[in-house]
């Protein structure tokens, strides 16, 4: 259905004049004239509202984006100066191999009741040479457990 042409609009005219009435016709014209007009500034101000809600919106918007950035940035950045810290202690070579001027420190526990042999070697550039310290007799107490007392008593 297309635009109303002019000869539809004298016929929409001639009903609403049967309809009506001469008399009545202008009043309706000026009533349907200022529900028009009221219609239109309820929509311009609606278009505007709206357009207002969304430049509001647009710039929440903008500004999560950039929080969210320099947080990322910051997290990047925290991570690289980690990454290369890492990198220049020495531990890794450029493949992630272990190098053998540094060998890891982790190693697997001596079994129970194992003793330890301190050598007396020159030490290795970067370590501290073991010396055996004498055991005092409260630190040999300490790491004995105490002996059981055998105590029978007898009921009659």
């Amino acid at each position: 259905m297309g635009p109303v042409g002019v000869q539809e609009m004298i016929v929409i005219f001639l009903v609403a004049l049967v309809l009506f009435g001469p008399k009545k016709l202008p009043e309706l014209g000026k009533t349907i004239g200022k529900a028009i007009t009221e219609f239109r500034r309820a929509q311009s101000e609606l278009k505007s509202t709206f357009e207002s809600h969304m430049r509001e919106l647009e710039k929440e918007n903008e500004s999560i984006k950039e929080v969210t950035r320099s947080y990322t940035n910051e997290i990047y950045n925290h991570y690289n100066e980690y990454d290369s810290s890492y990198h220049d202690s020495g531990n890794y070579t450029e493949s992630g191999q272990i190098t053998a001027a540094n060998p890891p420190t982790v190693s697997e526990p001596a079994p129970q009741g194992a003793e330890s042999t301190v050598s007396q070697e020159a030490p290795v550039n970067g370590t501290v040479p073991r010396t055996s310290a004498p055991v005092t007799e409260s630190e040999q107490a300490a790491a004995t457990p105490p002996a059981k007392s055998e105590s029978h008593s007898v009921s009659s």
